[in-house]
């Protein structure tokens, strides 16, 4: 199977190398389409596969096609690959707040996967939602599934609309955690550590939350009440936060990444 890689930037990149460290496929059948001249020298440095300029020598030979540019530039790579393209060829597109019938309108396709990877997939351990056009049958389903599951896991969604909810919860959801981590970050700080403790304290606190959270059957609510002893520190902070409804601030904050998601969609 030959896959083609059109854009070289972060997500492009990392798919790249993903699916060659697992040995899914080889350096023979990676092909990357990067316009940047400056940046397809710095591709072609790292031994992932052929790196094109334009798409007439690559997009042809492909079998899947994976369209990892900025959702702003759409329009004009439909327009440059539109006269080159086969029937039988899958696209998966990672473009974000770009639907599916915009891509087959423009493109005169019908096999098409979208998918909404998160910045965690660099490390292998990515949170991916993906849905898909009838016409892409299962056993190329479960080879685009097979190859997203090499940046960490996926979960197939059945409505497109869901993959606007995936980028207001696993896509945008790092940058979430980023902001509570900075926030305990500075209060750590400002109880007297240093930035390079506070971040092993808060950073360690984090990760092992988390690695608990998965390796039990408890649910949040059941560890918030084992740490929290009545009358305890830990109550002391959930109060506070219960009083300036921080639950249900975050819950609004994602439906706000949710409503920006559609109107992009939207056009």
């Amino acid at each position: 199977m030959k896959i083609l890689v059109i854009g070289g930037g972060n997500m492009g990149l990392t798919y790249a190398q993903s699916f060659l460290r697992s040995h899914i496929t080889n350096k023979n059948d990676m092909m990357i389409l990067e316009k940047s001249p400056e940046k397809a020298e710095e591709l072609s440095k790292k031994d992932i596969g052929t790196v094109y300029a334009t798409p007439e020598n690559c997009l042809e030979q492909a079998d899947l096609i994976i369209l990892a540019v900025k959702p702003q530039d759409a329009p004009a790579l439909f327009q440059t690959l539109q006269p080159e393209i086969e029937p039988q060829q899958v696209f998966l597109s990672i473009m974000a707040g770009v639907k599916i019938e915009a891509i087959r309108r423009a493109l005169n396709i019908s096999k098409i996967i979208r998918a909404m990877p998160n910045l965690p997939a660099q490390i292998g351990m990515g949170m991916t939602a993906f849905t898909s056009t009838d016409e892409v049958t299962r056993i190329e389903l479960v080879m685009v599934q097979n190859l997203l599951n090499t940046t960490g896991k996926t979960v197939y969604v059945e409505s497109e609309e869901l993959i606007d909810a995936a980028t207001a919860i696993s896509g945008s959801g790092p940058a979430y955690v980023y902001f509570f981590m900075n926030a305990m970050m500075d209060a750590a700080k400002e109880m007297g550590f240093s930035d390079s403790e506070a971040e092993l304290l808060v950073g360690q606190t984090f990760k092992g939350a988390v690695d608990l959270y998965e390796k039990s059957t408890a649910s949040c609510n059941e560890w918030i009440q084992r740490v929290a002893s009545k009358g305890g520190t830990t109550e002391a902070a959930l109060n506070t936060w219960q009083q300036i409804s921080l639950h249900q601030n975050i819950m609004e904050g994602a439906k706000s990444a949710l409503f920006r998601a559609i109107e992009l969609g939207n056009g």
